[in-house]
């Protein structure tokens, strides 16, 4: 008899139910709202389609977890291979995702990561297109990992940072501020400066790639929201008026 995987023998007995309702009327869902948003100003797509055409296709674009939401419409359509966690909940977020049109590999920075990682790299250096959230799943907001810049050395694909702002959004109360553009929100679009990372790239080089990536996807995060006046807040404040880590929080509109 044929076992089940980890991922399975992890859900509960209603799961099965779940699973096979909740995921399609999500996505379903997701598309309806992101699809009444307008995009009204996309910045860098001549310097993705050069990326492109230089890496013969191969790309792998990458965001932070704070602006995940409208990625789903934005990306969907370019068919991303993506990481969603081996839990239970990651179970109903990667059925989610194939309804928006993604691939995926099983695993995250906590669990299951390094074999997710050698995954992915096959299939971006087979020519299907990657996607990563780079500060995800848990942080710290707005500070890139490594496990791209690896992956990036090795398929010999650039990273391209594919970042959007809206002029109205929701702003959650977590780790990043996590940001959901409202419907009928106008969204600018940012496609940073690529980074190719040599194969001969020596572990020493790597942190150095690593922090101009980091850098190059805030620089395209703010232009996005400067686009329409000012920069979104993304990381919680110790408490009123102090900032901890990043910009004061902003009341929502």
């Amino acid at each position: 008899m044929k076992k089940r995987s980890k991922n399975l023998r992890s859900l509960r007995w209603l799961d099965p139910i779940f699973l096979r309702v909740l995921p399609p009327l999500a996505a379903l869902l997701i598309k309806i709202h992101m699809a009444s948003c307008r995009v009204v100003k996309v910045e860098g797509l001549e310097r993705l389609e050069e990326a492109l055409e230089r890496s013969g296709g191969k790309v792998i674009y990458m965001s932070w977890h704070q602006r995940m939401s409208y990625n789903f419409h934005l990306m969907g359509p370019h068919h991303l291979t993506i990481m969603i966690s081996s839990s239970r909940d990651g179970e109903y977020a990667v059925r989610v995702a194939q309804c928006l049109g993604f691939r995926d590999v099983r695993g995250s920075s906590t669990r299951g990561g390094s074999v997710a990682l050698k995954k992915m790299t096959r299939m971006v250096r087979n020519g299907k297109p990657g996607g990563v959230l780079t500060d995800g799943p848990l942080g710290p907001a707005r500070v890139a990992k490594a496990g791209a810049v690896f992956m990036a050395r090795v398929t010999g694909a650039p990273l391209i940072p594919a970042l959007w702002g809206a002029d109205r959004c929701w702003t959650l109360n977590t780790w990043d501020r996590y940001l959901i553009p409202k419907p009928f929100a106008r969204i600018s679009v940012c496609y940073g400066e690529p980074l190719w990372v040599p194969p001969s790239a020596d572990t020493s080089e790597l942190e150095k790639y690593r922090r101009q990536l980091e850098d190059s996807m805030n620089r395209a995060t703010r232009w996005c929201d400067a686009y329409f006046g000012r920069e979104r807040p993304w990381r919680k404040v110790k408490k009123k008026g102090t900032p901890e880590f990043g910009p004061v929080q902003y009341e929502q509109e």
